[in-house]
């Protein structure tokens, strides 16, 4: 099912302050069918009540919502064909996992052996058919999750709508889940739409993301080149980790200079900059490089080393750099040189904050 948002914006009017917050500003996005679409950006972003809006939880203020060819925009939750889990699960503690499951098809009047068939066969999609008598005090927070999913699933929607559904989970559950999202959503092709603040979330699941800030769409597309090629310097702080270093540096005379450091030619026009620069496009080159970093520690990252540095004229304290373990770092050194990879350095204009291309 291919979902189309024409223009849609939300509204929030406080009767006692008498002011309004756009919470969803001008919202035009397709939604490709059958694919897994991540909402990714901060906190009071948007991406929720986007979500609710899809879910008919929430009127837009303006705007269409379609799903395939029809307009639902003001369409009753209950008859346009979604499935919702909540960040909280929202199961019923004294139904069993098969009751809390079969709950929709009872609303749906679904003949009861019907309804117990597809209940079991959405329980074993998910992994919990051999649960399916326990009740939810019984289960981990994992498998609470995995059955909120089952009774989204069970009545076989064309669109399934995630809020936040990992955020409750402990950090190896949370890698876990998420897998299994994939894997439920690849199985069954059904159009996802899944909210999260966690880039890393997103970045590892999703078809495409759409990343939000303040209720505008900063960029879309696959989350590897939104990684690669970041619109903004928003979009290019919020992917990543470690995160992107950020230098307060200036284009002149056709080349771009961190302080008095001259650290590599350009075509753009004599201006201020935010200049920023990836972890891993950091090579260490103590003869010829051109950026030096004053040396902090070292942190192990698995077959990595992570150089913690401070450079001399950065207004960001912390520049984190990914080397590689069988680069070798003189011990007595301080002041570290490094050359940058051309592929890894994004420059941004300082007043707009836009990538300049």
């Amino acid at each position: 099912m291919k979902i189309t948002l024409k223009h849609l914006t939300k509204v929030f009017a406080n009767a006692k302050t008498k002011t309004e917050v756009v919470a969803v500003n001008d919202l035009d996005v397709e939604i490709p069918s059958g694919k897994l679409i991540g909402l990714l950006g901060p906190s009071g972003c948007g991406k929720s009540t986007t979500l609710f809006m899809l879910s008919g939880l929430e009127q837009p203020t303006s705007g269409n919502i379609i799903f395939g060819e029809d307009d639902v925009t003001t369409l009753a939750p209950e008859k346009r064909g979604i499935g919702l889990v909540f960040q909280n699960y929202a199961l019923y503690p004294h139904m069993t996992v098969e009751q809390n499951i079969m709950f929709p098809l009872e609303n749906m009047r679904v003949p009861k052996e019907e309804a117990k068939q597809r209940a079991f066969d959405a329980a074993k999609l998910v992994q919990i058919e051999d649960l399916l008598k326990r009740k939810p005090s019984e289960l981990s927070g994992g498998q609470q999750q995995r059955v909120a999913i089952a009774r989204a699933l069970v009545k076989m929607p064309s669109v399934l709508l995630l809020d936040e559904p990992l955020s409750n989970l402990d950090a190896r559950l949370r890698l876990q889940t998420r897998e299994e999202i994939k894997r439920i959503q690849q199985e069954t092709g059904i159009t996802t739409v899944f909210v999260t603040h966690d880039q890393e979330e997103a970045m590892s699941i999703c078809d495409s993301i759409i990343v939000m800030k303040t209720g505008i769409v900063q960029q879309m597309g696959h989350p590897q080149e939104i990684y690669d090629d970041p619109a903004n310097l928003f979009v290019a702080n919020f992917l990543g980790t470690p995160p992107i270093n950020v230098f307060t540096g200036e284009i002149k005379n056709k080349a771009v200079y961190i302080g008095d450091e001259k650290i590599i030619d350009t075509e753009f026009e004599d201006q201020e900059i935010y200049i920023a620069i990836r972890p891993e496009g950091f090579i260490f080159d103590q003869e010829n490089g051109v950026l030096t970093l004053s040396r902090e520690h070292i942190e192990v990252m698995g077959r990595d080393k992570s150089v913690v540095s401070t450079h001399k004229n950065s207004q960001k304290p912390t520049v984190r750099s990914i080397i590689d373990s069988d680069v070798v770092l003189p011990e007595d050194v301080k002041q570290l040189k490094f050359n940058i990879k051309s592929n890894k350095i994004f420059l941004f204009n300082k007043d707009s904050e836009m990538r300049l291309k």
